[in-house]
């Protein structure tokens, strides 16, 4: 009974560590908390422009988006090359490709260059104010450059079985219409970006400090779970440069049909998960008053 006491007490504790007092509608950098929010990085900044570190960072993207796709595509032409679903990984082992690729390259390359891989998510952090816009357009171009690379190389091994197996191109498949492939891109590009900017919340971070949160996990688990839910409408883009890729190396008029769904709509998701979680989740845009108080 001491024991269970004692347990109580620590959860009771853990909950109210850190209670929420946060008015509606205030900044959750104006109030009292024990971590530092990160300042909003410049629309622009020069001196970035003459740093190792920030072209290394974009090393790191076209090395990681091009693995991305090696391993992705590579996949996808396995289950396309067997006969029967029953003898592949099937689209179960497809999402698992992609997602379990998203875990371990974000877990490379977080600590280089944030780990984005995909420009979606480099687009909403920008809108996040959590990069600037060179080293956004930066990232972007060399996510598309590996990923082209990485669709290439799969080429390679046999242009006759890629070129038969769609390239692992995105389009809007039979039975659904262009306006089911964009609302699938924009809700899936949306679940991602938001886990992202769940997953590398700072205030996050210090609230469940008692319970340790490696954010590549639920960012690959993220990429998972929506390409079981949407590759079947659109082999599931979430990401401009994959589809771009694998749209230029196939080179085909069906791997370039409604190719704008694969842009508008993971821009548009982005856009709306950074509105979400700046605007609604953590109030970042609204100040409190001097004569505000906390009850």
């Amino acid at each position: 009974m001491a024991g269970g006491k004692h347990q109580d007490e620590d959860v009771r504790v853990g909950v109210d560590r850190f209670p929420e007092r946060q008015p509606i509608g205030t900044a959750a950098d104006d109030l009292g908390r024990d971590y530092r929010e990160p300042p909003p990085a410049p629309l622009f900044e020069a001196s970035e422009l003459s740093s190792w570190s920030f072209y290394r960072a974009g090393i790191a993207e076209f090395v990681a988006t091009f693995l991305f796709l090696y391993v992705t595509v590579l996949t996808v032409m396995g289950v396309s090359k067997s006969r029967t679903k029953c003898g592949t990984v099937g689209i179960q082992g497809i999402a698992w490709a992609f997602g379990g690729m998203i875990f371990a390259l974000v877990y490379c390359t977080a600590g280089v260059s944030g780990g984005h891989i995909n420009p979606a998510v480099t687009f909403g952090l920008f809108l996040a104010r959590k990069l600037s816009l060179p080293r956004a357009l930066y990232y972007m171009v060399m996510q598309c450059l590996g990923a082209i690379c990485g669709a290439g190389v799969v080429k390679a091994f046999g242009s006759g079985l890629y070129e038969a197996a769609g390239g692992g191109a995105n389009a809007v498949n039979p039975g659904y219409s262009k306006g089911d492939g964009l609302g699938a891109e924009i809700v899936g590009t949306f679940v991602l970006v938001y886990t992202v900017f769940s997953a590398t919340d700072a205030k996050r971070n210090a609230r469940d400090s008692h319970v340790p949160v490696l954010a590549p996990l639920p960012i690959g688990f993220a990429v998972f779970l929506v390409h079981l839910a949407t590759i079947p409408i659109t082999g599931t883009g979430i990401n401009p440069a994959r589809s771009l890729g694998a749209a230029i190396i196939y080179d085909r008029p069906h791997g370039w049909h409604g190719h704008w769904i694969f842009w508008v709509g993971p821009f548009a998701g982005a856009a709306l998960a950074a509105v979400y979680h700046q605007v609604v989740i953590r109030a970042i845009p609204f100040k409190a008053s001097a004569g505000d108080s906390t009850h």
